[in-house]
């Protein structure tokens, strides 16, 4: 019985196209492809709009000129900036050793044999898995100064004085605010990575070093830290780089006031870039910690490289 030629070309185009896809050079740009085009359209371009904009006098309604440099040496000029420059240092520097130091005993208390050990780790991980502007609200309703929840508990505690202190009103206590807010919500993604850590280190060193006499600060200081050291790295870079980057806590709980005394780069980006205009001056705010970021990023590797080779 004849074939029909209509049935034969799909076919033998089946195989062919099935040989085709064995090849390395074609199956790895084609599984490649896409994340190259999510890239470049999530990060790449706007990357380079931030970075035209940066170096011209962008401003809403009118045409731009190249500028260079200016937008980024007249910056200093301004009182805000140079506010919002040291509060990035101190909100930053200050959040990551919280986190740092409460995540540690955090993942070494979970990694004990605890009641209800699996229901204690997942309700661990609400403050991370809760939306960013939702649960900054509930902060904010217990932060104000009318019904502060806050101030209320710290007041029958005897911990503070009637009527308590304003915390998203005064200069100190709304910094205070912010970074509490900032440890709350990333202490887990602190406790269950470096938890990870812990559990990959073999018992064996553990009972090698108690045969040995090594008592509970001794095992931490010379196994569990040792070994944890590339882990550590990786999640001071990642909460270094979002800790500076924050932008939902602080326009929700203060629009980076009062006064300025919380205003991060992106909180002040978007006021001078969105609401005053300037988008020039918005997009050299936005990068301007661009390079800072680039070396911290490489000094970061470089020591995980070392510890783990």
């Amino acid at each position: 019985m004849a074939v029909s030629s209509a049935r034969i070309g799909p076919v033998l185009a089946r195989p062919r196209l099935r040989e085709l896809f064995d090849h390395e050079r074609v199956l790895g740009p084609a599984f490649v492809s896409p994340a190259l085009l999510l890239i470049g359209l999530l990060v790449a371009y706007p990357f380079g709009m931030a970075l035209y904009l940066a170096l011209s006098d962008a401003y809403i309604g009118r045409p731009s000129q190249f500028v260079g440099l200016r937008n980024f040496v007249t910056l200093w000029d301004s009182d805000a900036f140079r506010q919002t420059f040291q509060n990035a240092f101190v909100f930053t520097g200050t959040a990551v050793t919280l986190k740092l130091v409460l995540g540690l005993a955090l993942a070494l208390l979970l990694n004990e044999q605890l009641w209800c050990k699996r229901l204690i780790r997942g309700a661990v991980l609400l403050p991370w898995v809760i939306p960013t502007a939702l649960s900054t609200l509930g902060w904010w309703w217990m932060f104000n100064s009318l019904y502060s929840v806050v101030n209320w508990t710290g007041i029958h505690l005897g911990l503070l004085e009637p009527p308590g202190p304003n915390w998203l009103g005064q200069r100190h206590y709304a910094m205070a605010a912010v970074i509490t807010v900032n440890v709350w919500r990333g202490l887990p993604f602190f406790a269950i990575t470096l938890l990870a850590g812990l559990v990959s280190i073999p018992r064996e060193l553990y009972e090698a070093a108690e045969a040995d006499g090594a008592g509970p600060v001794a095992r931490f200081r010379y196994v569990t830290l040792p070994l944890l050291k590339p882990v550590l790295a990786i999640v001071v870079l990642f909460s270094t780089i979002f800790t500076f980057s924050d932008f939902n806590i602080v326009y929700v709980l203060t629009h980076g006031g009062p006064i300025n005394s919380t205003h991060l780069f992106a909180t002040l980006a978007r006021q001078v870039g969105l609401e005053s205009g300037q988008l020039g001056q918005g997009a050299a705010i936005s990068l301007y910690l661009f390079p800072v970021l680039v070396f911290v990023v490489w000094a970061q590797l470089r020591f995980v490289r070392r510890q783990v080779y």
